[in-house]
């Protein structure tokens, strides 16, 4: 009996230890589980965070490949690889602008597009227009409009100013405003497309679109060019150019008849 019962205590230790073997095994692999489900969530954090970072990069590499190539002169663009940078006069004005054939890119976004853009005869608007408009309004307005013995009423000067500032700010929206440069465009699928190639600049164009010989470029629905705001007018600064014109003529004549009238009123004073 007494042996029995000690084999039987045996027997009861062994599945006790059995048991607590078993247990200990299941907290180990539980305490696995929830250190491997707290690491999870700084995983996930991590991976996107370098998926945000490497997005990133791409897109800013992209933003960069994706810099527009205008249609400049293939001679240009040949002359600028052979000998390097033109050198004339321009480049002691627009030594800090970034030249598009005879086009001054003195301002421009990230993907090329020219915020403020100088034209082949900007030294004629700057030296020729600028100063006749203002030495012909200035003279009107310090001679005839503000002048003590003035004949003129005071309202005048009210009416007068604004016109000045609305030709100034429309001469410098045309002069300064991209007229319409366009990309060039060498994919076969546009020639199908009605577009028509054009040899100076190496580009596919489409109706309207035509090379301006002074400016260098390909321009959107080009016009002229025009001397007296600087650049070629194309779809970009058309309407600016007809404000420009319009403001000009009612300066003019407004300057015009207000010098009449103040020789005529002067006229009539008597001595």
């Amino acid at each position: 009996m007494t042996t029995l019962n000690f084999e039987k205590n045996l027997g009861g230790d062994g599945n006790d230890s059995n048991s607590g073997g078993v247990h200990d095994a299941f907290n180990s692999k539980t305490n696995d589980t929830r250190v491997s489900q707290s690491e999870q969530p700084q995983q996930h954090v991590e991976n996107n965070q370098n998926r945000s970072s490497s997005t990133a990069a791409a897109s800013s590499s992209r933003r960069r490949r994706r810099k527009k190539k205008f249609a400049v002169s293939t001679r240009w663009e040949r002359e600028v690889a052979e000998h390097g940078p033109v050198k004339d006069f321009h480049r002691f004005w627009c030594c800090c602008a970034r030249r598009l054939g005879n086009m001054f890119v003195l301002c421009e976004r990230t993907d090329g597009t020219p915020i403020v853009i100088a034209g082949p005869c900007w030294p004629f608007c700057i030296f020729v227009t600028l100063p006749l408009i203002l030495a012909v309004s200035g003279a009107v307005a310090y001679f005839v409009i503000i002048s003590d013995d003035s004949p003129l009423p005071i309202w005048v000067a009210y009416v007068y100013f604004p016109v000045l500032g609305f030709v100034l700010a429309s001469l410098f929206c045309v002069s300064c405003q991209d007229p319409g440069l366009m990309e060039r465009v060498i994919d076969e699928e546009a020639g199908n497309g009605g577009w028509f190639w054009n040899e100076q600049v190496g580009s596919f164009r489409p109706p309207g679109a035509l090379y301006c010989r002074e400016c260098g470029v390909l321009i959107q629905d080009y016009d002229h060019l025009c001397p007296w705001t600087g650049t070629g007018v194309g779809r970009r600064n058309m309407m600016a150019f007809k404000l420009f014109v319009v403001g000009v003529n009612i300066l003019c004549y407004f300057s015009l008849i207000l010098v009449i009238v103040a020789l005529l009123r002067g006229l009539r004073v008597p001595a």
